[in-house]
């Protein structure tokens, strides 16, 4: 039988619906509504806190997906049944609305911090990035730019730094942060660029060293959320619970904790 590419598709939201389905079960006999909150990968530390927060406040229960910001968009454009997106960019959430797959427009709820990050001991960071020509320097983990914002940015450090070419065969790409992190701590890579928020998580504050990249070196990191054209339609007063705590005192104070910085004149449920 030959698989054309719609019934690839198809196929790929069937199998979602069943791992979602068939996931843990959070629902009980008062509430049977399970939020798909798709989570861009640097925010998933910050996003446990929130996800148990949220929870006790309301009695609610979130399903948490994560992936890269750009993966989690094509899916949702296939038919996956997310309730929102927490992107690691705007440029994601602003996508889908302008492709009506989200029917209100995308907000900022966060600005994300690039750092450098190594296991290895004795390799001395600096700021301007030049000890990455070094040679106890062989491989460097990075988001794949067409997926993962942070990745984008990472290349702009770089490419801020001169330092590009010179770097460009020590590159090594990875899916998304998740996956940048994994190349770190496993120290298949002797550096790598990743989100701030990973760092500060408990579990790895202590891990290795790690620098902040200069902010002139890249792009303001504008983290968006949208509730998406399933999630309006099908659980639409929880999403908008869930949207409206992501800018409530309690969210944007976890937030500032794994290091992300508040925008200019939020409003705080």
């Amino acid at each position: 039988m030959t698989i054309t590419k719609g019934n690839r598709n198809f196929l790929f939201v069937l199998l979602l619906f069943c791992i979602i389905g068939c996931g843990e079960d959070k629902t009980s006999p008062k509430n049977k509504v399970v939020l798909n909150v798709a989570t861009a990968a640097n925010v998933q530390f910050a996003m446990k806190e929130i996800e148990a927060a949220f929870e006790q406040k309301f009695g609610l229960n979130i399903n948490i997906i994560l992936g890269s910001s750009g993966k989690l968009t094509a899916q949702i454009k296939q038919g996956a049944p997310y309730d929102l997106l927490i992107s690691a960019n705007f440029k994601y959430p602003q996508h889908l609305y302008q492709e009506n797959f989200a029917p209100n427009p995308p907000k900022l709820y966060a600005l994300g911090s690039l750092v450098l990050w190594t296991m290895k001991k004795g390799l001395e960071l600096e700021p301007s990035l030049e000890f990455l020509k070094k040679k106890e320097v062989n491989k460097i983990a990075i988001a794949n730019p067409k997926n993962a914002p942070y990745g984008e940015q990472a290349i702009k450090a770089m490419e801020y730094f001169g330092l590009k070419k010179a770097v460009d065969t020590k590159l090594v790409y990875a899916e998304s942060i998740a996956q940048t992190n994994l190349y770190i701590t496993t120290k298949n890579c002797e550096v790598g660029f990743t989100a701030k928020s990973v760092i500060l998580a408990p579990n790895m504050v202590k891990k290795g060293q790690w620098i902040d990249i200069p902010k002139a070196a890249y792009d303001p990191i504008e983290q968006g959320i949208v509730i998406t054209k399933y999630g309006a339609t099908k659980n639409k007063e929880t999403a908008q619970k869930f949207y409206n705590f992501m800018f409530s005192a309690d969210a944007q104070k976890i937030l500032k904790q794994y290091g992300y910085s508040l925008p200019a004149n939020l409003d705080i449920y």
